[in-house]
């Protein structure tokens, strides 16, 4: 699904990212951790192609994103709020998300309707726009935006930040329905260990750019992260 090959970001002398082989396999939930600086969103922007990588390259389904377009149909996405279209409401962005997408107005009813429990009556239907939302709500639409069109590869970047406890529960159980019931691959950047070691098939460990962990064994992926975490 994802191939990620000797790639490297480096800001003059300073080597950011240096990555030398990663794959990520279809309907796998992906998790990255790492502290602040490890390269955790440069790689992710790296991947979506918003960031150009110094060297190597990012394949999703064997499509160069630096080189090709296609893979963006089927790609979704959400780093943060400067993804959003902030001059408008909430229900303005899903519509001109609907007509990117070429959804009918059932197909964006059905959609949200997902997002019931997760909205809590506070995204679909009001009247606020966008920027005067409150980071968690924000979070939410930009959550929802992202796994429109039916995406088969979907990038979440700190999706359980700025969200109270009820919505984290609720996003837990809607990132594993979709990809339970839609094979979607989520990749998902946290700092949240608990939540994402309980949703995710697999967590790989950055550390200055580099991949020092890759763990896959469920029931010992906490205990590790956090003795890496407190030393």
């Amino acid at each position: 699904m994802i191939q990620v090959t000797n790639l490297k970001k480096q800001y003059k002398e300073a080597v950011v990212l240096d990555v030398d082989k990663l794959d990520i396999p279809k309907s796998e939930c992906f998790g990255l951790v790492g502290n602040n600086g490890a390269g955790k969103t440069t790689l992710f922007r790296i991947m979506l192609d918003l960031v150009r990588a110094t060297h190597g390259k990012v394949e999703i389904d064997s499509r160069d994103v630096s080189k090709s377009e296609d893979w963006k149909r089927t790609t979704g996405a959400y780093l943060d709020e400067h993804m959003l279209l902030s001059y408008l409401t909430a229900d303005e962005y899903f519509q001109t998300l609907r007509k990117i997408y070429g959804l009918s107005e059932a197909d964006l009813h059905l959609h949200l309707g997902k997002f019931t429990e997760f909205f809590n009556d506070e995204i679909v239907g009001k009247k606020k726009y966008i920027r005067d939302l409150s980071k968690g709500n924000l979070k939410k639409v930009g959550i929802a935006a992202a796994l429109m069109g039916d995406p088969e590869v979907v990038f979440l970047d700190e999706p359980f930040e700025n969200l109270d406890p009820s919505s984290q529960i609720r996003l837990k159980k809607l990132i594993l329905q979709v990809k339970e019931a839609s094979q979607v691959t989520f990749l998902i950047s946290s700092h949240d260990l608990t939540h994402v070691t309980e949703i995710c098939d697999r967590i790989v460990l950055l550390e200055k750019g580099k991949i020092i962990n890759d763990l896959r064994d469920k029931s010992a992926m906490l205990a590790k992260l956090d003795a890496y975490f407190t030393g």
